[in-house]
């Protein structure tokens, strides 16, 4: 469907939908499908649990000289890699969505990780066109600390009923050039993944990222963002409602 859209909305020529749609293959999860594998990306939720089953596979079956890189923005790859079995092996390689719009890739780099493995990675980031930024391993990596601190102090600004939801966003995206405003974008990264980011960082010990009552109260309620059709918006087919 989104390779629909992109076409219908000019963002691709028919013949370069025709050209990378010509390249994707799907398969199987298993041996056969990741031989002769160069790169590989997992890019599951942001689960743990989830990751390292896939990534302890991942492991056993890909080629010795595979790139392995784990999408997450928020997990520390040591935990994923120790899991895994894929210590001094595994790359963070978040990419930001949309990722054909947005120009930077976030590598992250625990202690120990091989070099060859990281100038791989920071190759494949420019061949696609990004700006590489290594961060240090730790949980949140950087991006995603900076973007949950902004988010969480303005749910906490309209928990305290300081201004409207849009007019907190407004401040940000006319006062501040910002594409789009903090409430906003939690909804479309979800206020689920925005609620766990929260808790794994205060269970490592920083407080100040303590979910607000209004973030809990929706996210129990099931009102986790654009997916939901309801967060700190009414959304419908991805477009806020008015």
């Amino acid at each position: 469907m989104r390779w629909d859209r992109a076409l219908t909305l000019g963002r691709l020529s028919r013949e370069a939908w025709e050209q990378a749609r010509a390249r994707l293959h799907a398969a199987a999860f298993g041996p056969e499908a990741l031989q002769g594998a160069r790169s590989l990306l997992e890019a599951l939720p942001e689960d743990l649990e989830l990751k390292t089953h896939v990534l302890a596979a991942v492991a056993t079956w890909a080629p010795p000289d595979s790139l392995i890189l784990s999408g997450t923005s928020a997990l520390p790859i040591s935990a994923l890699a120790g899991r895994s079995g894929l210590t001094g092996r595994l790359v963070g390689f978040h990419l930001f969505v949309p990722v054909p719009r947005m120009a930077v890739v976030e590598m992250a780099v625990s202690e120990g990780t091989s070099g060859a493995w990281v100038d791989r990675a920071r190759e494949l980031g420019l061949a696609l066109r990004k700006r590489v930024v290594q961060v240090r391993d730790q949980p949140g990596f950087a991006a995603a600390r900076m973007a949950l601190a902004q988010g969480l102090e303005a749910m906490r600004l309209l928990e305290a009923g300081v201004a409207s939801a849009e007019d907190l966003d407004a401040l940000m995206t006319l006062g501040y050039g910002h594409p789009v405003g903090p409430l906003e974008l939690s909804d479309r990264v979800g206020l689920d993944l925005r609620h766990r980011i929260a808790e794994g960082l205060v269970a490592a010990g920083e407080e100040r990222f303590l979910p607000p009552l209004n973030l809990r109260r929706l996210v129990r309620e099931g009102a986790t963002g654009c997916r939901a059709q309801r967060g700190f918006y009414a959304w419908k087919a991805g477009r806020k409602r008015a």
